[in-house]
């Protein structure tokens, strides 16, 4: 049974801002570097065993990583000619995170040219000019990596009930949230909103998702929607019984809190029974071709 450690957003936002930009540098020499994928799938970041990794990103005939271990807390920039490159991150700044990464990339011999602001982030400050001193409390972001692995594991398990089109489970830096994202196989372009929400939303979608809180929402959640929403999605009866469904944008959200599925008798259980109930109910309202998309596990 997996045990999810306390999350209390008062005691760690100021230091999840400060890992939340940390990742947006990462996550946009990924999207910079890495050829262009289906639904922005190359601009994410993945569970690696000690922290989130790029995984291999193409560059020339080679190929590089940088893994963000937030358990020594350190990056490292490996390239697949064994040459490493690495730095400790307590107590940088974001302009002496983004120096120090760059840095080690050019010494490697990557250059790589990001725009370097933060993406709809509450800091419009560039990487490069944001000296104000940041906190980083090494001990909560481990344990917000203990809990994303753990969670990682049971999106991995929910992912298995599916045999077609779907993400792996991934991070979006930019929204600072882990998702697993179903298709239908069917076409449903967005007619409005940015290239890359268009690009993104082409199809028909039901997605569930971690994030960790902000400020409109001061702690962390499970969450889930579909796209195009059906109708009588809110009606959906979801499981546990401490799930609910709110407002979003105008839709309908599903959501479990993270400490309500934390202090249950069986927390991996209770966050599986979430998704499927929210699957199951968004599909069949959607009319999705539930049959042919089941996997029956031998």
């Amino acid at each position: 049974m997996t045990t999810l450690p306390t999350l209390p957003y008062a005691s760690w936002f100021d230091s999840k801002d400060t890992l939340h930009l940390f990742l947006q540098i990462i996550g946009k020499i990924r999207l910079k570097a890495h050829p262009k994928m289906n639904h922005w799938w190359h601009v994410t970041l993945y569970p690696h065993v000690r922290g989130l990794t790029t995984g291999r990103i193409p560059y020339g005939e080679s190929g590089f990583e940088i893994l963000y271990d937030m358990l020594d807390h350190r990056v490292t920039i490996s390239l697949n000619d064994g040459r490493q490159a690495a730095f400790d991150v307590p107590g940088l700044t974001v302009a002496e995170f983004h120096e120090a990464l760059f840095t080690r990339l050019e010494t490697l011999g990557v250059a790589v040219k990001i725009v370097g602001v933060p993406y709809d982030n509450k800091s419009k400050v560039p990487f490069a000019e944001d000296t104000a001193p940041r906190l980083y409390d090494a001990a909560a972001i481990s344990d917000f990596w203990r809990a994303l692995c753990s969670i990682a594991g049971i999106f991995e398990n929910y992912r298995s009930g599916f045999v077609g089109k779907q993400t792996p489970v991934q991070l979006y830096w930019h929204s600072f949230d882990l998702v697993v994202t179903r298709f239908s196989g069917r076409a449903h372009p967005l007619e409005s909103g940015t290239q890359s929400d268009r690009e993104a939303y082409s199809h028909e979608v039901i997605s569930i998702g971690f994030w960790p809180g902000d400020d409109s929402f001061p702690e962390a959640a499970f969450y889930g929607y579909a796209y195009p929403e059906p109708a009588g999605l809110n009606q959906v009866a979801l499981a546990p019984s401490e799930a609910f469904w709110a407002e979003k944008n105008g839709g309908a959200l599903a959501i479990l809190k993270y400490e309500d599925a934390r202090t249950s008798d069986n927390p991996s259980a209770n966050i599986l029974a979430f998704l499927n109930s929210l699957y199951d109910g968004a599909a069949a309202k959607a009319n999705w071709p539930v049959a042919e998309l089941k996997h029956d596990h031998v």
